[in-house]
């Protein structure tokens, strides 16, 4: 598509900038503000499917919003990434170089998160958000592909 037309349209990119900007401020205060101190006990995981195995094989030693909360959460609210990175970042299109960004992205908020110890570090939270980014990306595919095809007609 060429920028400009369409979805790229100058209005409708400021747009997507503005909410992609909502998103981060919600997500910011969501990681780092909004109760999140840890105390003296700073809990971190480097193991990847330490703390989703458990939650998927042991369903029942969990509440349900224990359970909702680390699974559905943690993908849930990484969609609109998926949307607004290759939206606004023309090289962030293709999977690959999407994935890398998406991966690099949450590795710093998991960084951040333990060098100013709120939250945790937890690398199953980097899987579960780049699942969530994906579930957005692949919709954002879908949708780029549906304005191609009505276009065509």
């Amino acid at each position: 598509m060429q920028k400009g037309r369409g979805i790229y349209k100058p209005w409708i990119m400021l747009l997507v900038a503005v909410f992609a900007m909502a998103y981060i401020w919600i997500m910011g205060n969501l990681l780092f503000i909004h109760g999140r101190t840890s105390g003296d006990h700073y809990q971190y995981n480097l193991v990847p499917l330490e703390t989703i195995g458990p939650l998927l094989l042991e369903r029942e030693r969990y509440s349900t919003e224990a359970w909702v909360k680390n699974l559905f959460g943690n993908i849930v609210l990484f969609i609109p990434l998926g949307i607004w990175i290759p939206w606004l970042f023309r090289p962030c299109r293709t999977g690959l170089k999407f994935t890398r960004t998406v991966i690099l992205l949450l590795l710093a908020v998991e960084l951040a998160q333990l060098a100013l110890r709120v939250g945790s570090f937890d690398v199953d939270d980097i899987i579960l958000n780049t699942l969530g980014a994906w579930i957005g990306y692949i919709a954002f595919r879908l949708f780029i592909q549906f304005i191609k095809t009505r276009r065509s007609e």
